[in-house]
């Protein structure tokens, strides 16, 4: 089930963007997906999906937005990891 919600933009930024409503609006999921997806409150699949794509194109998105998909809090977990692979 989807909900839907009205965002209004002032005229002159959509002028000024030189887009549709509809680019407008999926430029908007996408980084609140990435937004949501470093702030770790939704999964991977989760924003995924809100940025309507498949795990492996917003995976490639993020990659294009220099974040990755890995979480290491530190060196020390990198090179264990690492150890262990």
């Amino acid at each position: 089930m989807n909900i839907s919600t009205v965002v209004n933009l002032p005229q002159e930024i959509v002028l000024t963007l030189r887009q549709s409503s509809e680019d407008i609006v999926v430029e908007m999921k996408r980084a609140l997906a990435v937004k949501y997806y470093q702030e770790q409150r939704l999964s991977l699949g989760q924003c995924a999906e809100l940025a309507e794509m498949n795990k492996e194109d917003f995976i490639e998105y993020l990659s294009k937005q220099h974040i990755s998909i890995f979480r290491f809090e530190s060196e020390d977990e990198i090179s264990e990891d690492m150890k262990n692979a």
